[in-house]
């Protein structure tokens, strides 16, 4: 059956829409609240136990916050390498589906492992760490890349800030479990660490169990494409790949917004990234000192908050039209970490962080919501997983060069506060590519998905 008859099924939306609510259990509970604190704290048990202000990984001293940023830096270089030619591979064969499904299964079945970080292994909470989000990347490649098959043009935006919207609707729900378990964990007599391991073992059984909706449901757009004599999926991958670096130059709008939103992503990114570490660090290093249970309420309302900015945002786009909408957003996002840099202080600083966790919200779905259905305009059919796994590349805390510089900052100064305002280079700059460089409606005549180009947003 032709993709084009299979378009806007509510079934399917729904379905794939509950991948998004599947796997943000790990980019909540683990990647934005449990393993980035509770790895520093072990990291820096570690250092006072040894007499020293840093810990050895593989023989290279690191400061104990910096070291999951480090390994967030580190697995995108995996993923530079890894997820093009993945991509390529998934175009060619038509194994999107059956590729998600593998990664997904490894990368939930890492996640679960996390259970075993604990003492002095606080080491493999970064090594699993990056092999999840290594794999939790290549899934939503080919997540991603169902977009402009499952939704036409004009219900893209809301098509997509729905499956945001249902990601923190998802993540929002295991992690409210998760703060009821761990306020709870004197009452069950369960040791405060043992609770952390729970709740993130807790992620990856979430992902996986409610990822076999979406495979129930998704439905593949073509049948498996045998392979030539004498060529694997590895090099057939290789050689498509580079047959559409050779063909870039066709899309020269495409590939100056895809430059645009790796920029302005890294800095929403590496604000996600890093939050829970800034906000439980002590006053002396630039932190907020805020406790476990505190910030994961505060994380909670960020989730569900989220849930209607990215349902608005579709909206917004709607209205004013989606560049302009993201232009609005990363306004947003450079106030915040001005904020962040200069507010935040006194006895009302955890009061002020829920008012700037609420600004958070209202625009961090739906800026990467809009993002992804405005780029899933300008891909050149027959090549969408290729293309979304360059987008992948900087998605959801995959991002490499924020969270690097914020780890050298924090690294060099001994604070975190300029680590943060460092950020608002990312905002800028990509704001300034958007609003000036990118031509929105030619990139999407330049796809061949549009025969012309509509009126400028």
């Amino acid at each position: 059956m032709a993709a084009t008859a299979m378009v806007n099924d509510k079934r399917e939306t729904l379905g794939w829409a509950m991948y998004d609510w599947a796997n943000s259990a790990f980019s909540t509970t683990v990647g934005t609240v449990f393993l980035g604190p509770y790895v520093a704290s072990l990291a820096r048990a570690a250092a006072e136990a040894a007499g020293t202000s840093t810990v050895p990984f593989f023989g290279i001293p690191v400061a104990p916050d910096s070291f999951l940023p480090y390994c967030v830096s580190f697995s995108v270089g995996l993923q530079v390498l890894f997820l093009p030619v993945m991509g390529a591979i998934a175009d060619y064969s038509h194994l999107r589906k059956q590729m998600m499904q593998l990664f997904a299964i490894i990368g939930a079945s890492l996640t679960i492992a996390l259970f075993f970080v604990a003492g002095d292994l606080w080491w493999l909470g970064g090594v699993l760490y990056i092999l999840a989000n290594l794999s939790f990347g290549a899934a939503m490649v080919f997540y991603n890349a169902y977009l402009p098959d499952i939704a036409s043009e004009d219900q893209r935006d809301r098509t997509s800030s729905f499956g945001w919207a249902m990601g923190y609707l998802g993540g929002g729900l295991l992690l409210l479990l998760n703060l009821v378990f761990y306020q709870l964990r004197e009452t069950l007599g369960v040791p405060t660490g043992l609770a952390v391991q729970i709740n993130l073992a807790s992620a990856g059984l979430w992902w996986l169990g409610w990822s076999f909706w979406t495979w129930a449901t998704l439905r593949p757009r073509h049948a498996a494409r045998p392979l030539p004599a004498g060529e694997n999926y590895l090099t057939v991958g290789f050689k498509q790949l580079a047959q559409t670096f050779r063909e870039a130059h066709k899309y020269p709008h495409t590939i100056r917004y895809l430059i645009a939103y790796l920029i302005y992503n890294d800095g929403i990114q590496t604000v996600i990234a890093v939050s829970a570490t800034f906000a439980a660090a002590p006053l002396t290093q630039g932190g907020l000192a805020i406790e476990t249970g505190t910030l994961t309420m505060i994380i909670l309302m960020i989730q569900f908050v989220a849930f209607f900015g990215a349902l608005f945002w579709g909206r917004l786009a709607g209205w004013v039209g989606a560049k302009n909408a993201l232009l609005i957003s990363l306004a947003i996002w450079s106030g915040v970490v001005i904020f962040a840099y200069f507010g935040l202080q006194g006895d009302s600083r955890v009061t002020q962080f829920w008012v700037l966790g609420a600004c958070i919200a209202l625009v961090m779905g739906g800026s990467q919501a809009i993002s992804r259905s405005l780029f899933a305009q300008m891909i050149p059919p027959g090549k969408e997983a290729e293309f979304f796994s360059i987008y992948e590349v900087s998605e959801r805390g995959t991002s490499w060069v924020g969270p690097l510089i914020f780890g050298l900052m924090n690294q060099w100064l001994g604070s975190l506060r300029p680590a943060i305002l460092s950020l608002i280079f990312f905002f800028v700059i990509g704001s300034l590519l958007l609003a000036f460089v990118v031509d929105v409606p030619r990139a999407i005549a330049e796809s061949g998905q549009r025969a012309a180009p509509a009126p400028a947003d």
